[in-house]
């Protein structure tokens, strides 16, 4: 397939299941759906089993670990043998609760992809292909699949923000034919030996993908629930020195949520969990915005850096959205307030929205899109993946 091109990826198969994995710092969630079935997820999902997410198969099934913990980092970065011990499982588990015994597309969307996915993409394809049958594989960054959860296909640009935060935004290679390319069609594939997965890579993308930030909590995640933890930390330890800049509510939260102030830095330094640490004292920060001008002010910059990196993203064509998802915007008003005025300056001609699904849905959404030939967002050599995993077809 030429590079830039607009086609759909694979040949047409007959309708079947697919199968969405989300791999992030909570945790793994697969879900099974039919390819000719909206999939609508039920949240959590179950714990170590299958669990119903909507009414039945038709809706969806799903699973979640019962332990709260990211895949293991190795020094090949994401474990595939580690992922694979939690989803096979699992898959097989909801496979048997559908009746299927197969799946034709599975996407796996997993928080380190784009720069610790090295084994996963070595493993994966003949791992889920001789498991469960798949005969097409998407591997995603956890941002894309949280963007096909939020907006489909559509164009636009999804913020992503917990601990940290990420702005993608994309312009699918059909922007008009977007909004049907999400539901309908279904494909299953036959048995076959595993070949080598066959990358289409790069084969297709409309515009690219465009990414702002995610960098981390030392270099970035600007505006992240880390950032806004840490400011508000720092705005308490002035207060608690007596310079200029601090808060004596946010000193009166920190020793309620840590201990005495002066003693903070010993136990968090040596915390493998930082950004998490520092995250969790964000929520804090939100309470006390009403009455506190300093907890304001840093919600009204965590707004602004937000906001810039939507702007970085968010593609120029009429119709765009920019939807957020993620835990940090159920903060509310003392950060939605300062951010939906931010971004009525910097894109007045976009429409902002809450995301329509998590991640998870988004990882589903792609694998429908797979199995029914019908993947319009970009393809991207470190963000989105898509491999032929089925037996080679003989030459005629």
């Amino acid at each position: 397939m030429r590079a830039g091109s607009a086609e759909p990826v694979g040949d047409s198969t007959e309708q079947g299941f697919v199968l969405g994995i989300d791999s992030g710092g909570s945790g793994v969630r697969v879900a099974l759906a039919r390819a000719d079935a909206p999939y609508e997820g039920d949240g959590d999902g179950g714990e170590e089993r299958g669990g119903g997410g909507g009414d039945g198969p038709a809706s969806g099934l799903s699973w979640s670990s019962s332990v709260p913990t990211p895949a293991v980092v190795g020094d090949r970065g994401i474990d595939a043998n580690s992922l694979l011990a939690r989803v096979l499982p699992a898959a097989r588990a909801l496979l048997r609760e559908a009746g299927a015994d197969r799946v034709a597309a599975v996407c796996v969307g997993a928080a380190g992809m784009a720069t610790l996915g090295d084994d996963l993409r070595a493993k994966l394809p003949d791992a889920l292909a001789s498991s469960l049958g798949t005969r097409r594989l998407a591997l995603a960054a956890d941002g894309v699949t949280a963007y096909a959860g939020a907006l489909g296909q559509r164009p636009g640009a999804v913020v992503a923000a917990g601990t940290g935060l990420i702005a993608l935004g994309a312009l699918p290679g059909s922007a008009a034919d977007a909004d049907t390319a999400d539901g309908d069609g279904g494909a299953d594939g036959d048995d076959g030996g595993v070949s080598t997965a066959r990358s289409t890579a790069g084969a297709r993308g409309g515009g690219g993908w465009r990414r702002a930030d995610g960098w981390g909590h030392l270099l970035g995640d600007c505006g992240g629930g880390a950032w806004i933890g840490r400011a508000g930390l720092e705005a308490a330890m002035r207060a608690y020195d007596g310079r200029e800049g601090g808060s004596r509510p946010l000193l009166a939260r920190l020793e309620a949520v840590f201990g005495p102030a002066g003693e903070l830095p010993g136990k968090l330094y040596p915390r493998p969990d930082r950004p998490a640490v520092l995250a969790s004292f964000a929520p804090e920060v939100g309470r006390c915005a009403e009455r506190d001008p300093v907890a304001a002010a840093i919600l009204r910059d965590a707004a602004r850096h937000i906001a810039q990196a939507a702007e970085a993203v968010c593609p120029d064509v009429e119709g765009r959205v920019v939807a957020l998802t993620g835990g940090l915007f159920r903060m509310g008003a003392p950060l939605l307030v300062p951010l939906r005025a931010q971004l009525a300056e910097r894109l007045p001609n976009a429409r902002v929205t809450e995301a329509a699904g998590d991640p998870l849905a988004g990882a589903v959404r792609i694998a429908t899109a797979l199995a029914t030939d019908s993947l319009l967002l970009p393809l991207d050599a470190a963000l989105l993946r898509v491999m032929d995993v089925g037996p080679v077809a003989p030459k005629p």
